[in-house]
């Protein structure tokens, strides 16, 4: 499987600046990718939550019921990454930044 992120580093080739536009819009799918990853990692973590606090009840018997359930972990995961999670994704972004470059001249 291949995953592909947008990267936000500018070759050096370049002769014009980059376009701030483009930047911003790179910027903005690698956030997106970074929350979707959290939220990938959260889901069977808040599954097994459920499961465990669920207990063993008669609607839990229920034909669709785990896809009823796992389609709920899912979007709470969902809306946890993206606000702000528990700080996968903010570890993700760091790792996509261009590293910096201390020293003069």
């Amino acid at each position: 499987m291949n995953i592909t992120l947008a990267s936000t580093s500018v070759p050096l080739t370049t002769s014009s600046p980059p376009d701030a536009k483009a930047v911003a819009k790179n910027i903005a799918k690698n956030q997106k990718a970074a929350r979707d990853f959290e939220a990938l990692l959260l889901t069977p973590v808040l599954d097994s939550l459920q499961k465990t606090f669920a207990g063993d009840s008669e609607d839990s018997k229920t034909p669709g019921a785990s896809d009823y359930r796992q389609m709920g972990s899912q979007a709470l995961a969902q809306a946890i990454a993206d606000r702000g999670g528990i700080g996968i994704a903010r570890l993700v972004l760091r790792h996509l930044q261009p590293p910096k470059v201390s020293g003069g001249g």
